[in-house]
């Protein structure tokens, strides 16, 4: 066996390579781009802030008023395509609700690596950290989402030592949102990505989430289609089992018939089910002292 039940790439491969599973993958992703483009002209925007060194390192923030909370929104695109420009439209919804929104940006696979692009992410909170109040957004109420590789990256920024590392309090993120995240990369290595993702053993045991559940952290969802993989359901179902097992606030959750791609759609309105869904738990995360952070 390759892993787990899994005795060829072709059988993880069928779990992973979602375009194969969405015959209209195109079309959707079509859609992420128009309404990207509509995002950034309706609503007040700073686009392309540099928050590190790189080219790459750059974020865009779609501010919802004075002392809103911050929902930031790590993309996907399996770590090695698209950018943070594909995914304005997630702010749509959210800031009609009085959620600012800053969605992020990182250098890709095979050109960096996947612990290159979480140093980059953790760069990306820190700097909003600092800055967030130059744009009205409340550095005290800040929430993490992400899709895809994006929920991936959620559960790395709720690993990290933010004050042994950064120097900042240890508690900066409120919340965590992941949808249809990765949190074991074992089966990757045996996947068509492998060639992107170029991961070992040590990549593997550094970057999957699901080795490095820590002691204390704020309320974690994770969210997958109804319609999607097996493997996709297991990677959350099994996350949360082990969040919730160290002491930790966490809930897995289903949306509906929704595939990959679709179940981020409706974060383009203001009455969708997702935006009502995660606007609804940033309040629960920022309306006070955060609950459930673990045993002391």
């Amino acid at each position: 066996m390759l892993y787990r039940q899994f005795d060829s790439q072709e059988a993880i491969d069928a779990e992973y390579q979602i375009e194969r599973r969405v015959p209209d993958a195109r079309e959707w992703l079509d859609f992420y781009v128009a309404a990207s483009e509509r995002a950034r002209a309706e609503l007040a925007c700073e686009l392309g802030l540099a928050f590190g060194p790189t080219l790459a390192e750059t974020l865009d923030l779609f501010p919802a008023g004075p002392g809103s909370p911050l929902l930031v929104f790590v993309h996907g695109g399996y770590w090695r395509r698209l950018s943070a420009r594909e995914f304005s439209f997630v702010a749509r919804g959210l800031v009609a609700a009085g959620v600012s929104v800053a969605v992020t940006n990182y250098a890709l696979c095979p050109r960096v690596t996947i612990a290159e692009i979480t140093r980059q992410s953790r760069a990306a909170l820190a700097w909003l950290y600092r800055h967030a109040a130059d744009y009205g957004a409340d550095p005290a109420r800040i929430v993490v989402a992400g899709h895809s590789a994006g929920g991936h990256q959620v559960a790395r920024l709720l690993q990290t030592a933010w004050e042994a590392d950064y120097g900042l309090p240890s508690a900066i993120i409120k919340g965590g949102y992941a949808l249809s995240g990765l949190f074991d990369l074992a089966p990757l290595r045996w996947s068509w990505l492998q060639p992107m993702l170029q991961l070992d053993g040590d990549m593997i045991a550094r970057e999957s989430p699901c080795l490095h559940v820590p002691d204390r952290a704020p309320p974690l969802v994770a969210e997958v289609g109804g319609a999607e993989s097996d493997e996709f359901h297991r990677q959350s179902r099994e996350f949360i089992a082990a969040w919730r097992a160290a002491g930790l606030t966490g809930e897995y959750r289903t949306l509906g018939t929704c595939h990959h791609f679709d179940l981020i759609a409706s974060l383009d309105e203001s009455d969708g089910e997702l935006t009502r869904r995660i606007a609804a738990f940033v309040a629960s995360c920022t309306s006070g002292p955060t609950p459930g952070e673990g045993r002391p």
